[in-house]
């Protein structure tokens, strides 16, 4: 799930305090800092800009000016005017930048290569080869990427692709450019942690099992699952008992992608989240078990999301976000209970760092 304006690319981001040591890196199953201890990772995702060659020479003005986001350019104006008028790239470095003065790390994230909302199974951005998926395209401006943040401490890691999909998924493919991408980003930057998703819009790395990736470097490698009420079918929490489709579900995250612990491999959870109104049964239900076997395998995660509003999404200016986070003013938790349920995913060992 994401929404872009002329972007590709997210940041995602957490707090984290001064005295944790980096670069990251990855020790069996476990992300640690640089003297060894774990760091359990608790993300939030938000959306920011950064472009291809062609919309490279835009501004932030010219870019909100071509979707006819006049009020929210008088905001951007009003808050942050120092980027108003700067090209996109260097309005994302400096995001960047700031994030990193205020104690945040970055993880960049490649959702889709046509700008738009994502992500669907018929949006021709889903797969190597598809229309918008051009995959030397896509190695170079991810080894640019990577280049570009080399050196900057805050940036720790950078997920090669969001929620594969589509009719052209395949494990040849995959293999091909998963691995050629993740070796020209870890040459490129050999600090950032190199994340890898999967097939079915990151529910299914079972073939893993049986062909492990090959790649010339080790200590660097993470692997990525999404898993949303919505992953298992529209109503089934609803329609199912749900400690039978808990089990259900459960067991195909164990043989998809959880079975990775077990082999010694580190896996977190790419996304989750429910609708922060309370009222999505369908969610509530879906969270108990999501927590049960989160906690149980004890993984690093990322909740989707901080964003309030879209600035616009699928034609809709100021769509409402129903699984923000955050109230309106971004100062409080939208529902404070939701925060207190996912505190027991919080917990780390005695011996390692949490970061949030």
């Amino acid at each position: 799930m994401a929404s872009f304006l002329s972007s590709s690319i997210l940041l995602l981001f957490l707090f984290f305090p001064i005295v944790v040591p980096l670069p990251l890196s990855t020790n069996s199953r476990w992300i640690v800092g640089e003297g060894g201890r774990r760091m359990k990772l608790a993300y939030i995702w938000p959306a920011y800009l950064i472009t291809n060659d062609s919309l490279a020479s835009l501004t932030v003005r010219q870019s909100f000016q071509q979707l006819g986001l006049v009020e929210s350019i008088a905001g951007i104006q009003a808050s942050n005017p120092s980027i108003i008028d700067v090209p996109l790239i260097k309005a994302y470095q400096t995001v960047v930048s700031s994030l990193g003065k205020h104690n945040l790390m970055v993880i960049l994230d490649n959702h889709i290569s046509k700008p738009g909302w994502c992500s669907s199974n018929l949006d021709d951005n889903g797969f190597f080869g598809d229309q918008y998926f051009n995959p030397d395209q896509w190695i170079t401006r991810l080894t640019q990427m990577a280049t570009l943040f080399n050196g900057v401490t805050n940036v720790v890691g950078m997920s090669l692709r969001n929620e594969l999909r589509g009719p052209r998924q395949n494990v040849n493919d995959w293999y091909k450019y998963m691995q050629k991408e993740a070796e020209a980003v870890h040459s490129a930057n050999p600090n950032v942690l190199v994340i890898l998703s999967r097939f079915d819009f990151d529910r299914d790395l079972s073939f893993i099992k049986t062909q492990p990736v090959k790649l010339t470097f080790s200590g660097k490698l993470l692997f990525e699952a999404h898993w949303y009420e919505f992953s298992d079918g529209p109503q089934t929490w609803v329609t199912g008992n749900p400690n039978e489709v808990c089990g259900r579900v459960a067991t195909y995250m164990m043989k998809t992608s959880g079975y990775l612990v077990d082999q010694g491999y580190p896996l977190f959870i790419g996304e989750f989240g429910i609708d922060q109104t309370g009222a999505n049964v369908n969610g509530n239900r879906y969270l108990n078990c999501f927590l049960g076997v989160t906690d149980e395998l004890d993984l690093d995660w990322a909740l989707w999301t901080l964003t309030m509003r879209y600035y616009v999404r699928e034609g809709v200016i100021g769509l409402n976000e129903y699984y923000r986070v955050l109230d309106y003013n971004w100062c409080a938790p939208r529902n404070s209970s939701f925060i207190q349920r996912i505190s027991i995913l919080q917990a780390v060992a005695e011996d390692g760092y949490r970061i949030e």
